[in-house]
């Protein structure tokens, strides 16, 4: 793309999430009149992140053209109905996939919100009288009405001048990395990067490159240890077996569930693993494996191989979803070995906290983590095999035993960044670097001065910059 001549109006570029931090990412970009929204993700973890899900936003949001969505995560799309809320009315656009599950995520975000809302009332936390939510089911559906699906691999007309060309950027089911063409120049946002040669999802793809490219970093601190997911599964289920105890994945309902099932059913169809019951303890979990069914050009060869076979990849023989509550608590009828795999993936909330809460104290059972654990959260906690963590108020006893399987993650590693980043065309002439804790904005922005010789350097919160 030929660079823009200093007489044309610069495009802008300020970050109101993800920077310094793997939650909240939004992108606001304006153009003379003209603005639009990368993402809207919800801020999550500690307190002071969370708060600035109340503040205002800084642009009066009625004024806003529009938003594209990378993909369905909470984190990138929970922030929607606030917006709605305060007066947004444009299209909100993304693939067809992601426009399915988002249906599915922001009715239970809003749910979610309305219980704390209810619990603050309840516990006189809140300064409200009653207590607010930061946004109700309403304002869900709202948003909802306004999801727009555009292709992936062709480019689609935003707003007038403004260009989106959406690609593969695997992680979970239609995520996209964007390529945007606005005043003359070209803008990147690589979204979440997706792992190499994972089931269920084809490889990530690169852009071409341009003026500006926003990248992400969740995992720019270390590479995912070169093991077989399926070996590590094996051998972290058989490890359980002789202690008759639970093996409990808190799993984000949306991605990960449906790894660990394709790789259960896999390794019991192989003959590897005796068939064990496997409970998916959440209803979002359910609805999100109906829409990965339900979306098959979105599948690697592989998987549309056993689809082909009449299998079905996300099944064992002895899966069972639990929607409802008695279905859930009828788990605890259980006895011997099992697999219960539940939401939250971050232990932030969920039935999750209530197995947890049962099975922390017991060294029979195994709490087996395969995603990205936020600094702050419970799972972080967890996961450093604290001495105990408090849920629901009290402080429970880690004595249960606790595995980490990085082979899961849906987040590229170093190396994965650095093949996604050089897998693109040509050089971008700025890089912003988002989405990671600041240690690993700090180490990606300098591997891609050091090794690609970019011009690289972290966002930070609120910060504009002109392109």
């Amino acid at each position: 793309m030929t660079n823009p001549s200093p007489s044309q109006e610069p495009v802008r570029v300020t970050f109101l999430g993800a920077s310094r931090t793997v939650t909240g990412s939004k992108y606001l970009i304006e153009h003379k009149k003209s603005s639009f929204l990368i993402d809207a993700g919800l801020f999550q973890g500690g307190k002071e992140l969370r708060l600035r899900n109340w503040a205002k936003f800084p642009v009066d949001v009625s004024q806003i053209g529009a938003v594209v969505l990378t993909h369905a995560h909470i984190d990138h799309t929970g922030y929607l109905p606030r917006l709605v809320n305060q007066g947004f009315r444009g299209p909100i656009y993304c693939t067809k996939a992601t426009a399915d599950l988002t249906r599915i995520l922001l009715l239970d975000s809003a749910h979610l919100q309305e219980e704390e809302a209810r619990y603050a009332d309840r516990a006189g936390s809140s300064k409200h009288h009653p207590a607010l939510p930061l946004y109700t089911t309403a304002d869900a559906q709202r948003a909802l009405e306004l999801l727009t699906v555009i292709p992936r691999g062709a480019p689609t007309e935003l707003l007038p001048g403004v260009r989106v060309k959406p690609v593969l950027a695997g992680h979970i089911l239609g995520a996209t990395s964007l390529g945007i063409e606005v005043g003359g120049r070209r803008l990147c946002f690589s979204g979440d990067i997706g792992r190499y040669g994972v089931p269920i999802l084809p490889d990530p793809e690169g852009l071409e490159m341009g003026d500006l490219l926003v990248m992400e970093s969740t995992y720019a601190d270390r590479d995912h240890p070169h093991t077989d997911p399926e070996e590590e599964l094996l051998r972290v289920v058989q490890d359980s077996l002789h202690r008759h105890g639970p093996v409990i994945f808190p799993a984000f309902a949306l991605g990960r569930t449906q790894t660990i099932l394709y790789c259960l059913a896999k390794l019991e169809r192989e003959g590897r693993l005796e068939p064990l019951p496997v409970f998916v303890d959440s209803p979002m979990a359910a609805d999100s494996s109906d829409v990965y069914r339900n979306n098959p050009s979105d599948f690697d060869a592989e998987m549309l191989d056993r689809i082909g076979e009449r299998h079905n990849p996300l099944r064992t023989l002895r899966t069972k979803f639990c929607r409802t509550v008695e279905e859930s608590k009828a788990i605890n009828d259980v006895t011997g070995p099992r697999i219960i795999i539940s939401a939250s993936g971050m232990v932030t909330g969920g039935r999750i906290l209530h197995h947890l809460r049962r099975w922390l104290p017991n060294p029979n059972a195994t709490v087996v983590f395969v995603g990205f654990q936020g600094e702050g959260t419970r799972g972080a906690i967890i996961q450093s095999r604290a001495e105990d963590v408090k849920i629901f108020g009290e402080y429970v006893p880690i004595r249960a035993h606790i595995e980490t399987l990085s082979s899961l993650s849906a987040h590229a590693g170093r190396s994965e960044l650095l093949r996604w980043a050089k897998s693109g065309t040509g050089a971008p002439s700025r890089v912003k670097v988002v989405h990671g804790e600041p240690k690993q904005t700090e180490l990606l922005a300098a591997t891609l001065r050091e090794e690609l010789g970019w011009n690289a350097s972290p966002a930070e919160h609120l910060e504009t910059i002109e392109v």
